[in-house]
Order: C-alpha cells, then structure tokens, then sequence
C-alpha cells in the first residue's frame, strides 16, 4: 500500500467507532439455519474494511460460567442465566455512528429469526488518563 493510500486508510479507521453486534437466538432456530447465509455476509462485510472480527459460538451447554468471590473461583456449567435466546456469536464492526452500526446489524442473518444488540466499545483509560496502547 503506497504512503498517500496507507495515510488515508488511517485517518478513515480513526473516524470510525467500534460497535459490537451480539447475535441471540433460541437455539433450535440458530442450529436449523446454515452457515452459508453467515459466511457470505461476514466476506462482504469485511471486504468493505467495517468487520474487526466475527465468530460463531458453540452450543450453550458447552459454556462454563466463572466466579471469583472472596479469592475462591467457582465453576459452573452452562450460562449463568435461564433464557430462551442464548449467545450465538458477535461481530466486532466499524462504523461512523450507532445509526450506521444498526443498519450493518439488521443485515446479519440470524437477525431474521433472533436478535442482534448492538453496543458501542468502550475504550480502556487508566486514572492517569493513559489510553490502552494495541
């Protein structure tokens, strides 16, 4: 990538806000649709530089919840909490505002039969004002 082109990609990477899109879903739903829909969502999506990272996430019996309290760590199986929709996967995207993170999420497939919360990321700042370097 030439000097003028790699300059241009990061003053345009510094304007955009990170937005993480939760996918939920009741799980038969989840399981009955194919990972193609969301295969081909997830290329085009990060062929427009907007997608950070997106993964799928294994059945909900899978899961561990972990507890420390008072300096003992407790491990439970399964998520901490009954519900019916349960976590499928998330996307991490850029976007110029939430406006723009909400119309990327109502393209994500699992939102035809779950739903996607869309939560802007939070930057880490110490007390001394120190932002977290990556």
């Amino acid at each position: 990538m030439e000097i003028s082109n790699l300059e241009s990609d990061l003053r345009w990477r510094r304007s955009r806000l990170k937005y993480l899109c939760l996918v939920y879903g009741e799980e038969k739903e989840m399981a009955a649709m194919t990972d193609d829909g969301c295969m081909a969502y997830d290329q085009a999506l990060r062929k427009t530089g907007r997608c950070v990272a997106s993964e799928a996430l294994q059945p909900v019996h899978t899961a561990a919840t972990v507890r420390v309290r008072d300096g003992k760590v407790h491990i439970t199986d399964g998520p901490f909490t009954e519900t019916k929709e349960c976590l499928a996967g998330f996307y991490l995207i850029e976007a110029a505002d939430l406006n723009e993170a909400t119309q990327i999420a109502a393209q994500i497939p699992p939102a035809r039969v779950g739903s996607i919360e869309v939560r802007p990321v939070r930057e880490l700042t110490s007390t001394s004002g120190e932002r977290r370097q990556l």
